[in-house]
C-alpha cells in the first residue's frame, strides 16, 4: 500500500468541479440553486466516493448502534440478553474519506490518553421514513462501506460515569474513517463473511457479520420508530470485541469480506 497524507473533507470544491470517484472527498459543490436564499457565508455539504461511479453519496445523518455484538457488549460490562437497541449519532464533519489501497493520515485527537479503534460495516440508505417494517427495511440500503467509530474511551467513560451526555469521546472532527460507498445492486447484502481489524499486523479484532445482534434491518426499523430517517442517512452498525487503544505512529488495518481494505496511520 502506497502512504498519502490525508485531505481535508471540506472545502476542496470552491473552486472546480467534483473530483472523481475515489478521491478523498466530503466537501462543497461550488454552486447552489437559483432559488437558494442568500447567505452571509457557505456551509459545506459532506460526500462520501461511490465505487465504480462518477457520483457521490450525500451524507445526511451519522447514525451509530452502540454494543452490537455480543461479546463486546460482554466486554463493555453489559448484558447483550437483555439490553434493547441504543444509537447516537456523529456530526458530518467526523467523515474522513479514505482510498482504497492507500494509508490515509489520521490525526490523533486532542484531549485524550486512551484513544480507540472499533471496526463497522456501513450501511448508506436512498430511502427514507417512519415505522419501517423489518421486512421492508433492506429496500432501503443503497449500499455499503468498511468503516470505523473512533472512540476518546477515557472521555466517554469519564461522562457515563458523571451521568452526562459522551459525545465528547465519540462525535468529534474525523472520528468515522470510511472507504467507498459499493451498491446494494452490485454487492447484494453483507449479512454473512468476516470482519476483523489489525494493528501494526497483529490481529486485534475478528468476528462474523452474523454475529451482531440486531443485524441491518432491525437497526433501520428501529431508528425509523424514534427518528424520520431520510436519504442520505448512513449507520454505523457496530463493533466485534477487543477494542483497544492506538497511538501515534501506529497503522490501523480494516476488512469485511468482499469490501476494499480501509488503512489509516496515526499521526
Amino acid at each position: 500500500m502506497t502512504k498519502t497524507t490525508d485531505m481535508s473533507k471540506r472545502g476542496l470544491l470552491q473552486s472546480g468541479a467534483l473530483m472523481t470517484a475515489g478521491a478523498v472527498v466530503g466537501c462543497a459543490t461550488p454552486g447552489t440553486a437559483a432559488n437558494a436564499p442568500a447567505t452571509p457565508f457557505s456551509v459545506a455539504n459532506t460526500y462520501v466516493p461511490i465505487a465504480g461511479s462518477a457520483e457521490m453519496f450525500p451524507v445526511r445523518r451519522i447514525y451509530c448502534i452502540g454494543r452490537n455484538y455480543a461479546a463486546h457488549a460482554i466486554e463493555m460490562g453489559s448484558d447483550p440478553t437483555r439490553e434493547p437497541p441504543f444509537f447516537f449519532q456523529k456530526p458530518t464533519d467526523a467523515i474522513q474519506v479514505v482510498p482504497p489501497g492507500q494509508v490515509a493520515d489520521h490525526a490523533y485527537p486532542t484531549l485524550t490518553k486512551n484513544y480507540h479503534y472499533e471496526v463497522e460495516l456501513v450501511a448508506a440508505l436512498s430511502r427514507g421514513g417512519r415505522n419501517i417494517p423489518m421486512s421492508k427495511a433492506l429496500d432501503h440500503v443503497y449500499g455499503y462501506a468498511l468503516g470505523l467509530d473512533m472512540t476518546r474511551r477515557d472521555l466517554q467513560r469519564g461522562m457515563g460515569d458523571q451521568k452526562k451526555p459522551w459525545e465528547i469521546g465519540k462525535s468529534f472532527d474525523r472520528s468515522a474513517p470510511i472507504g467507498p460507498i459499493h451498491k446494494v445492486a452490485q454487492t447484494g447484502h453483507y449479512t454473512k463473511g468476516t470482519i476483523w481489524l489489525k494493528v501494526n499486523g497483529q490481529l486485534k479484532q475478528q468476528a462474523t457479520l452474523n454475529h451482531m445482534i440486531w443485524s441491518v434491518a432491525e437497526q433501520i426499523s428501529k431508528l425509523s420508530e424514534a427518528f424520520e430517517l431520510f436519504p442520505g442517512d448512513i449507520i454505523y452498525s457496530g463493533t466485534p470485541e477487543n477494542v483497544g487503544p492506538v497511538v501515534k505512529g501506529d497503522v490501523i488495518e480494516c476488512h469485511i469480506d468482499g469490501l476494499p481494505e480501509l488503512s489509516v496511520k496515526l499521526v
